[in-house]
């Protein structure tokens, strides 16, 4: 990925000496076959689903912008 090249070309660039190839404990942990079998579902995020985790950031910063407005208004 992108990140992974300009993590690359930092490394190089600022450590001399960097790996050739750079390397992730997650792939080094697991086999091929458990990333070609996973399967990420967009609508299911960590247990929330994307409607829920909109609601809760709609509702935090509702409550952070009446904590400011209350904070000008009252000193």
């Amino acid at each position: 990925s992108d990140y992974q090249q300009l993590s690359y070309n930092l490394n190089v660039n600022l450590c001399q000496g960097g790996p050739l190839k750079s390397r992730s404990l997650t792939k080094d942990s697991y086999t091929p076959d458990v990333f070609q079998k996973a399967t990420i579902d967009p609508r299911h995020w960590h247990g929330k689903t994307i409607n829920e985790l909109g609601r809760w950031f709609e509702k935090h910063f509702q409550a952070v912008n009446v904590q400011k407005a209350m904070k000008e208004k009252h000193g």
